[in-house]
């Protein structure tokens, strides 16, 4: 079953954005994140939710999509994400984070592909715009932005091909492609002890 949710957790870009999410579908997905490990249970993530068109609006301008995608600008207009989760640093807890957000970004995604829904982790932002637009207070660091939603695309791994080009692509018909290596690529072999 795991296998399955990670296999469907992938970066959704394109959604339903007709389809709105309420608040507690948002805090669910948190509530999940929240059980996640932490480094030294410091706990020292905090969340923002919007799922209202004009606090979506506020941070749809600020995050930059799909790098690899340089003719596209993003997400049309009734194609944009019906929610967002950004994920915060407080560094009243504690000044540096090392991969908490991570964990609790990919936990949220798990969540999200649970309930039949997708997300797309963003790391790519104007930080400073989102905090000044939000009203985030400055003890915030902004380390992520999670877009949630119904996905409206289709995305299909396949296998790395003999170039090595990681680069995802979108064929004619808007399938969205992503290479992955091969599994005996990633690990590495040492030899045994004595």
């Amino acid at each position: 079953m795991i296998r399955e949710l990670v296999e469907r957790s992938r970066s959704f870009r394109r959604f339903f954005e007709e389809e709105p999410l309420d608040r507690d579908t948002l805090r669910g997905l948190v509530a999940l994140a929240r059980l996640a490990p932490t480094a030294a249970n410091l706990q020292p993530l905090r969340y923002v939710i919007t799922c209202e068109p004009g606090a979506n609006l506020k941070v749809y301008p600020h995050l930059r999509w799909a790098g690899y995608l340089k003719d596209w600008p993003g997400p049309a207009q009734g194609e944009r994400p019906p929610a967002f989760i950004i994920i915060l640093l407080d560094t009243e807890i504690s000044e540096t984070v090392d991969c908490d957000h991570g964990i609790a970004a990919q936990t949220i995604l798990l969540g999200a592909a649970e309930a039949g829904l997708g997300g797309c982790i963003i790391s790519n932002m104007d930080r400073d715009g989102l905090a000044a637009d939000l009203g985030i207070p400055g003890r915030f660091r902004i380390l992520l932005a999670v877009a949630i939603g119904r996905p409206r695309e289709k995305v299909r791994l396949e296998p790395l091909g003999s170039g090595g080009d990681v680069r995802y692509w979108r064929d004619s018909e808007g399938v969205h492609h992503v290479p992955k290596r091969d599994l005996d690529d990633l690990i590495l072999e040492v030899p045994a002890g004595k």
